[in-house]
């Protein structure tokens, strides 16, 4: 299994935000982590990318524990986390929003041609490469914030709520284009309140209930899992 989530406790001071979580994501997989506000799903990714560390419990990525590893050296090793609400650099252009993505690089002939393999894949980025990333719409800060991601080449990349505020036509857009880079060869963990598009597009799914795995199946299962369709599905 490419990334082993096993028993890890994660605080917020006296909150316990994840308790005695287990869950993985093999090689090429697309997994979704869905539930309900405050569940932990964010937590969840904070943690693998270093941003917060658990009390107890393993994090192991490539057989490697990485649950103390520093969020700068969780890059390093190939994961890349796409964080909740873009936070992409505003001031700076968009060319600038990719070049700190590709802060990993040294080597100026590949950062080229990642630039112009994001540039190709998308065309609207192409178009506003000068603009600050602030005066984009959602949709386009969305897609440069995974184009950032990518510059970094991850093996994993880590998604927290892509479609968050967009239109129903620009989150189509943009699951087709995670669909696309997971065909490329990116292992997926998405999180994503809108679990009917996590569930289509995901091989597998975990339904997390204050800080717990309650479910878990191949994504076609809990699609059609009553209680899932009830709580999550619109009934």
């Amino acid at each position: 299994m490419m990334l082993e989530v096993e028993k890890i406790n994660v605080y917020y001071g006296a909150i316990h935000a994840l308790s005695d979580l287990s869950f993985g994501v093999n090689e090429g997989e697309i997994v979704a982590l869905i539930g309900a506000n405050g569940a932990g799903k964010s937590t969840s990714l904070k943690t693998i990318s270093g941003l917060l560390h658990p009390r107890d419990g393993s994090i192991r990525f490539l057989e490697e524990e990485i649950s103390q590893t520093s969020a700068e050296e969780v890059v390093r090793k190939g994961i890349i986390h796409v964080p909740e609400g873009r936070k992409i650099f505003a001031p700076l252009t968009v060319l600038e929003n990719l070049e700190m993505g590709a802060f990993l690089q040294t080597d100026k002939g590949q950062i080229e041609c990642d630039m112009r393999n994001v540039f190709e894949r998308f065309p609207r980025l192409k178009e506003r490469q000068n603009q600050p990333g602030g005066t984009l719409s959602g949709g386009e800060q969305q897609m440069l914030a995974i184009a950032r991601g990518l510059m970094s080449h991850p093996k994993l990349m880590l998604l927290d709520e892509p479609s968050m505020g967009l239109a129903p036509v620009l989150v189509e857009q943009i699951f087709e284009i995670i669909r696309e880079i997971n065909k490329q060869g990116t292992s997926i963990l998405l999180v994503e309140q809108n679990a009917k598009m996590a569930l289509s597009i995901a091989d597998r799914a975990y339904v997390l209930e204050t800080g717990n795995i309650v479910l878990q199946g191949n994504a076609r299962e809990v699609m059609e899992n009553p209680s899932v369709i009830q709580a999550y599905l619109g009934g």
